[in-house]
C-alpha cells in the first residue's frame, strides 16, 4: 500500500462517527484498503476500556508485501496517515518467506503473527533493545503476552534488506521495525493505544 501522508478513510462506519468532527468524512478519498480504518476505529469503540489514549491508532496492514511500508500511524481526528515503517510479519505466516502473509496463528510456538486488536502496554529493555508489550483484545491474538509478542526493532527490517533481498526478514510473531525506528515509533505510539493488524 502506498498511503504515506494519505487520508485512509473510505467510508463512514457505524458506531463511530463519535470519533470524527463531520468534515472529516466530507474530505476523506478513497485509499487503496478504505475498509481498514473503519475497522480499527469499530475495534477502538469495542475495546474503549481498555484503550485510554484515543488521538492516534496503529495500523498494520499485512495484505501488503513485506518491502512496502505497511505500519501506519494514523490521527482519529481526521484519518490522516502522519508516518509510515516497514515492518516484519512472523516466519510462521510466512514459511516460505515470499514477503506475503498466507496465514495467522495464536498458538504458542507458531512463529506466526495474529491480526486482530491490541492494546500498547509499557515499554522495556530486552534482547531485542527498546521494545513495547502488546496486549490482544481479541480471541485471535488473545495469547500475546503469553507468548511474548511485542514491538522491537530488529537488524533484519530495514530499506538496506529490502534492497539487497526484496523483503524484510521475519520475525517470530512480533511487530518488528527498523532499529532507526524503533524509537519513533514507540514514542509515538504510547501506552494505551490501539494496534490494529489484518490482511
Amino acid at each position: 500500500m502506498k498511503c504515506n501522508r494519505r487520508l485512509f478513510l473510505g467510508a463512514a462506519v457505524a458506531g463511530t462517527a463519535s470519533l470524527f468532527a463531520p468534515r472529516a468524512f466530507a474530505q476523506v478519498r478513497a485509499a487503496e484498503r478504505p475498509d481498514l480504518l473503519p475497522r480499527a476505529l469499530m475495534a477502538l469503540d469495542t475495546h474503549a476500556y481498555r484503550i485510554a489514549n484515543r488521538d492516534l491508532v496503529g495500523l498494520v496492514d499485512f495484505s501488503a508485501h513485506s518491502r512496502e511500508a505497511r505500519f501506519h500511524l494514523v490521527s482519529v481526528t481526521n484519518g490522516r496517515v502522519l508516518i509510515s515503517y516497514l515492518v516484519a510479519h512472523g516466519s510462521g505466516s510466512d514459511p516460505g518467506n515470499s514477503g506475503w502473509v498466507q496465514r495467522f496463528s495464536n498458538r504458542p510456538g507458531s512463529n506466526a503473527s495474529s491480526d486482530g486488536a491490541y492494546v500498547v502496554g509499557p515499554s522495556y529493555y530486552g534482547q531485542h533493545g527498546y521494545s513495547r508489550r502488546l496486549d490482544g483484545l481479541d480471541a485471535e491474538n488473545s495469547n500475546a503476552l503469553h507468548r511474548a509478542i511485542v514491538i522491537h526493532g530488529a537488524d533484519y527490517v530495514s530499506g538496506q534488506v529490502v534492497e539487497s533481498q526484496g523483503r524484510v526478514g521475519r520475525s517470530q510473531g512480533c511487530f518488528a521495525v527498523s532499529r532507526r525506528d524503533i524509537g519513533d515509533v514507540l514514542d509515538r505510539l504510547g501506552v494505551g493505544h490501539l494496534l490494529f493488524a489484518a490482511k
